[in-house]
C-alpha cells in the first residue's frame, strides 16, 4: 500500500518490489492512488487496486478505508506492506489487529513531524522499517521500539535513449553542462536555494527541473527575478528521468530533509555525480563516495560544490567511478529483497 505511484522514490522501490517478488516466491499487489507506475505494473501482470488518496480528511480517510477493505477480501494477502505513515493508518483502520500482519516502511518526514509519525506508527504496524540509519535514530528517539533498518536499492533500468537524442529534444547542445534535479516543486525540496546557487553560476550551464508542483508558479517568478530564467528549464513531471540523467552531467538536491532518496542513488548507479545537502539518507547514500554533500540552505556552498563539477570533467569522472562502486556495493536490489522476504515471512509465521 502506497498513497500515490506516481514519480516519486517510494513509489520506484514499490514499482522494483513489486516486480522482483516472483523471484522469491511472492505474490503481490500494489493498491494506491494510481499513477504511470501503477499503469505498468498493470500492464506486465501485477493486480493492482485504487484506494483514493486520504489527504488527511476525515471522510477521504473513510473513502480509503473501504477501498482498502475491498482490496483485501479481493486480493486475500498474508501481509500488508504499507508505504509512510497515511497508508498505514488505513490499513489498520481496514484491517483488525491480529486479523493480519502490517509492517510500515517510512521513507522520513520534517524534524518536527516525527512525533506525530510516532504516535500514529506505535498503533499501526508490528514492525517499523527505516530507510536509512538516521531516520531509525530519529524514530527511535520519538518513541517507536526497535525500527529494522534496511537501505533503499536501486532495481535494474531499461536500456536508455541515447543522451545527445534527449539533449536534443530540450534544445541543449551536447557540449553544454548540465545539472538535473529530480524533485517535486514543494517546500520541502528548498528549490529556492537552488535558483539562488544557481545564479552564482558564471557559464552557459543549464538547470532542468524534473517535477511538479504547488511552487511551480513562485519558482519561476524567482528564476525570473533572479535572472536565471533563460538558463534554467521547468521539465514538469517526468516518467523518464533515466533518459535525463543519461542526458545530464550532474544531479542536484538541495532538500531540507530526506528519507533515502531513490533519485540520489539512481544518479549513481547512472554515473552522475550527485550534489546535495547534508541530511540523514543522504549522507549516508554518498558516504561511500560519488558526490558532494553541502550544508541546508546554503546557496554559496551549493554554487561552488556544482562549479567543481560542472565544468570539470576529470572530477565528474573521478566520482562517477566511486558512486556506481558504493551503489553496487551498499544498495544491491537483490541484498533489499532477501531483507524483506526474512521480514514478511517472519510476520507471516508469527500472525
Amino acid at each position: 500500500m502506497i498513497s500515490e505511484m506516481g514519480t516519486g522514490g517510494a513509489e520506484a522501490l514499490v514499482a522494483g518490489m513489486a516486480r522482483s517478488g516472483g523471484q522469491f516466491g511472492w505474490q503481490s499487489a500494489v493498491a494506491s492512488g494510481g499513477g504511470h507506475r501503477a499503469e505498468a505494473l498493470r500492464a506486465c501482470g501485477v493486480p493492482t487496486f485504487t484506494v483514493p488518496v486520504a489527504r488527511r480528511r476525515a471522510t477521504g480517510v473513510l473513502r480509503a478505508t473501504t477501498a482498502t477493505k475491498a482490496a483485501i477480501r479481493s486480493f486475500r494477502p498474508q501481509v500488508v506492506l504499507a508505504h509512510n505513515v497515511s497508508a498505514s493508518l488505513v490499513a489498520r483502520l481496514a484491517v483488525l489487529p491480529g486479523r493480519l500482519p502490517l509492517l510500515t516502511v517510512f521513507h522520513g518526514v520534517a524534524e518536527t513531524d516525527y512525533t506525530g509519525a510516532a504516535r500514529i506508527l506505535k498503533r499501526t504496524s508490528r514492525t517499523v522499517v527505516a530507510v536509512a540509519d538516521a531516520t531509525a535514530d530519529r524514530l527511535r528517539a520519538a518513541g517507536v521500539p526497535d525500527p529494522v533498518v534496511i537501505p533503499n536499492a536501486v532495481f535494474p533500468q531499461p536500456e536508455r535513449v541515447d543522451r545527445n537524442a534527449v539533449r536534443a529534444v530540450h534544445g541543449v547542445a551536447p557540449d553544454v553542462p548540465v545539472a538535473l534535479c529530480p524533485a517535486r516543486l514543494e517546500p520541502q525540496k528548498r528549490h529556492d536555494v537552488l535558483l539562488e546557487a544557481w545564479a552564482k553560476l558564471d557559464g552557459g550551464a543549464v538547470l532542468w527541473l524534473a517535477g511538479d508542483g504547488s511552487l511551480r508558479d513562485v519558482l519561476r517568478v524567482r528564476a525570473a527575478e533572479l535572472g536565471v530564467a533563460d538558463r534554467v528549464r521547468f521539465l514538469g513531471n517526468r516518467c523518464d528521468v533515466p533518459d535525463l540523467l543519461a542526458a545530464a552531467d550532474v544531479t542536484v538536491l538541495t532538500s531540507d530533509w530526506e528519507g533515502m532518496p531513490i533519485a540520489v542513488l539512481e544518479s549513481l548507479a547512472a554515473g552522475r555525480p550527485v550534489v546535495a545537502t547534508d541530511v540523514d539518507g543522504v549522507r549516508q547514500a554518498l558516504a561511500g563516495g560519488g558526490g558532494v554533500v553541502v550544508p541546508r540552505r546554503d546557496p554559496a556552498a551549493t554554487a561552488e560544490a556544482l562549479r567543481s563539477l560542472l565544468f570539470d570533467p576529470r572530477a565528474r569522472a573521478e566520482l562517477a567511478e566511486a558512486g556506481r562502486a558504493s551503489v553496487r556495493r551498499e544498495h544491491d536490489p537483490r541484498l533489499l529483497m532477501r531483507s524483506y522476504d526474512e521480514l514478511l515471512r517472519t510476520a507471516i509465521g508469527a500472525s
